[in-house]
């Protein structure tokens, strides 16, 4: 019983964390351009 006095504080700060790098690659654009690179493997950029 008192292990969970140590793993709920660490669970909910790698919660937080995750969370935080979540938001984190939400804001910087991370997910904006979700077909692009799907289709860019398909063509060939060679002139």
């Amino acid at each position: 019983m008192t292990a969970l006095i140590y793993l709920i504080p660490v669970a909910l700060f790698l919660g937080g964390l995750g969370l935080a790098a979540f938001l984190w690659s939400m804001k910087s654009g991370q997910y904006d351009d979700l077909d692009g690179a799907a289709n860019r493997i398909l063509f060939d950029d060679e002139e």
